[in-house]
């Protein structure tokens, strides 16, 4: 009896390998998520630094207010670059595409400058923090949630394409109650966008940690979840915002 072998050593050992494998695959993805958050954030906060300081020196009322084609530089340059780094990102190294997140970051600051021209000090102020709350609260259910959302992707993606089209259509209506529509419809698809795109972002960690594509992921999930951030504050604002007195 005292000869058998004891199956526990090896068991315990077994078990104490995959727990220090499990310990660093989530210290791993906490700061993988981190690393998106910060990148997202900092990018927000340069876009409204650039966004307030461009409307308080008075260049953006010349540049946006007068015909010239600064204004569509600024206005469509954005653009390009999210075009830029959607296709090109295989292509391209980390420190490339974090350049052009920085400089989109700043373009998109010009860009927005129009809302200190248009909207309160303080509509401005609480679409951003009704914003940053719904975000959060989005974001967190994105992360925790064990519900997949990746069949709710194809849904969304066609209903943005929808409002896009909505949208240019309503340049030529400016329909009142239409622009209404287009907001509401705005702020609930960005709403799903921002957890599907939070739990896409955890996902890809487990097909990224440790490569050299996780870099390029990174700042494409954040840019992701950027966009989503500025879209829902914009419709948000939309809705609730008052004009300038």
């Amino acid at each position: 009896m005292a000869n058998w072998s004891d199956p526990r050593p090896n068991g315990a050992t077994f078990a104490t390998a995959a727990g220090a494998r499990t310990e660093a695959y989530d210290a791993g993805l906490r700061s993988y998520m981190l690393s998106v958050y910060n990148y997202m954030t900092s990018g927000i906060l340069l876009t409204g630094i650039v966004a307030l300081l461009f409307a308080r020196s008075g260049y953006a009322e010349q540049v946006f207010m007068n015909p010239g084609l600064l204004k569509y530089v600024i206005m469509f340059a954005p653009l390009a670059i999210v075009f830029g780094m959607s296709f090109g990102q295989g292509r391209m190294s980390t420190p490339t595409l974090q350049a052009m997140f920085w400089g989109f970051a700043v373009l998109m600051g010009l860009s927005l400058s129009t809302i200190f021209l248009q909207y309160s000090s303080t509509s401005i102020a609480q679409a951003f923090f009704a914003t940053a709350a719904s975000f959060g609260a989005l974001s967190l259910y994105g992360y925790t949630t064990k519900r997949d959302l990746s069949a709710f992707g194809t849904f969304l993606i066609m209903g943005l394409v929808g409002l896009i089209v909505a949208s240019l259509l309503n340049l030529f209506f400016q329909s009142g109650v239409l622009a209404l529509v287009i907001s509401i419809v705005g702020v609930l698809l960005f709403a799903g966008l921002t957890a599907y795109d939070t739990q896409r972002t955890k996902s890809m960690y487990a097909q990224v940690a440790g490569t050299a594509d996780e870099g390029r992921v990174v700042i494409m999930s954040a840019l992701s979840l950027y966009l989503d951030f500025i879209n829902m504050f914009l419709f948000i604002l939309r809705i609730f915002g008052s004009s300038r007195s």
